[in-house]
């Protein structure tokens, strides 16, 4: 089985929440995500992040994304080619 190379974190938040809230929520997701890539034998200084948000009616969703090893050089020459 081949090895994971990246790891995404999706939570649905109402567009109307206090900005302190949307916040709060999104540093919760870097810690929990920081505490997945320790728990999978993943450096966390050693991935990089990416935020991705989706407008569904009166919520975003957003999503929280680290790469490691070979997702993370294609996602770098992807964003260089661009």
């Amino acid at each position: 089985m081949a090895k994971h190379t990246q790891a995404h974190l999706s939570r649905t938040i109402e567009k109307n929440k206090p900005s302190g809230m949307k916040d709060m929520t999104k540093r919760q997701m870097e810690y929990y995500m920081g505490a997945k890539l320790i728990e999978l034998g993943i450096d966390p200084k050693s991935a990089i992040y990416r935020w991705s948000m989706e407008t569904k009616s009166n919520s975003e969703v957003w999503t929280y994304s680290a790469y490691w090893a070979d997702s993370k050089e294609r996602l770098l020459q992807q964003e260089q080619g661009s």
